[in-house]
């Protein structure tokens, strides 16, 4: 996939000289933080080219042009640490003294309207995650594995689940070849036909909680009875674990059998995360996945880092929230 747009040496050097100017931290005070970011989106240090970038993307999934976009030679902090793959998050807690990449997610959120979204039970409510190999969890299904994962929208089982991901390329190998894929939601609807398509928008269907939630909760088990198509063309489904519900009747069956052919079937899009790409995709409005094309050396492709934000798709999609964020901190939400 085509990056939409590529910053030149010295756009990459000006945003970077703008983005050290915010020195709040974004783990122990994220009210502060992106105020912060605020005051430097309304003022004049953003370089334009990186606005116009930003403002684009909004345009673009606003006028249902793409849901999937990259910005390639991105700033990244002068220190990257390698993270201890038995507990990166202590990890870089303890290493990572800068935050240009967390200012720049942030900065890419406001610039796209799309405010940020946290979970209160995951990494201690922080809104920037890292999508890492975790020791414990080698050869499982779950994003902090060291291997594949199938077509899927992140937190499937959940009730409250992100609009969008934005992806950081901090460590990426470049010997190893990993591909994040991407189907969009329209892709998937031209070959489910008329029948198939309102069978998926019955809640016939469940989702088994992922290994980390369990983990993180084990009064977790298996959603509520769900429907796998939403909307317009969003879809609530993860690749061979979403099934029929108990009692459904055979339609469900037929249906979700016609989601796997249109699956393999519909147009995909790949994009190789480099060092400095910012990746950002619909969650519910298209489905991801991780491929392993080439790894050269398994310990190097295990150190891949991913810094990593969920948003809402707009104000609009946060405000049923409001009221309810956890420790009146906006966008932290329990679930």
């Amino acid at each position: 996939m085509q990056p939409t747009y590529v910053l030149t040496n010295s756009e990459r050097d000006e945003l970077f000289a703008a983005l050290q100017t915010v020195t709040e931290n974004p783990y122990t005070d994220y009210g502060a933080f992106s105020k912060a970011v605020t005051v430097l989106r309304e003022g004049p240090l953003v370089p334009a080219a990186f606005v116009d970038a930003c403002h684009t993307i909004r345009g673009e999934r606003e006028n249902g042009v793409s849901d999937a976009h990259a910005l390639r030679n991105c700033p990244l902090d002068g220190d990257i640490p390698v993270l201890d793959h038995n507990d990166p998050l202590t990890d870089k807690y303890a290493k990572k003294k800068t935050f240009i990449g967390e200012t720049l997610m942030e900065l890419f959120a406001q610039l796209t309207s799309t405010p940020l979204l946290a979970y209160a039970s995951r990494f201690n409510g922080d809104f920037f995650t890292d999508v890492v190999a975790i020791n414990r969890y080698s050869g499982k299904q779950t994003g902090f594995s060291d291997g594949e994962l199938v077509y899927h929208n992140d937190r499937t089982a959940h009730r409250v689940r992100a609009d969008f991901i934005t992806l950081l390329g901090m460590r990426c190998p470049s010997e190893e070849l990993v591909y994040t894929g991407f189907i969009e939601g329209r892709a998937l609807l031209a070959h489910l036909s008329a029948e198939e398509q309102q069978a998926l928008r019955n809640p016939w269907f469940v989702t088994p909680f992922d290994v980390f939630s369990k983990d993180n909760n084990n009064s977790l088990t298996v959603s509520e009875t769900h429907p796998i198509l939403e909307n317009d063309h969003s879809f609530r489904y993860l690749d061979s674990h979403t099934t029929v519900a108990p009692h459904s009747p055979v339609a469900a069956k037929d249906a979700l059998l016609a989601l796997k052919n249109a699956l393999a079937r519909a147009e995909k899009k790949r994009h190789r995360i480099l060092v400095g790409d910012l990746f950002s995709f619909a969650n519910q409005d298209g489905l991801h996945n991780r491929e392993r094309i080439d790894i050269q050396d398994p310990l190097r492709a295990k150190s891949r880092w991913l810094l990593k934000t969920y948003a809402f798709r707009n104000e609009t999609k946060a405000q049923p929230h409001e009221g309810t964020w956890v420790n009146g901190v906006r966008g932290l939400v329990a679930d």
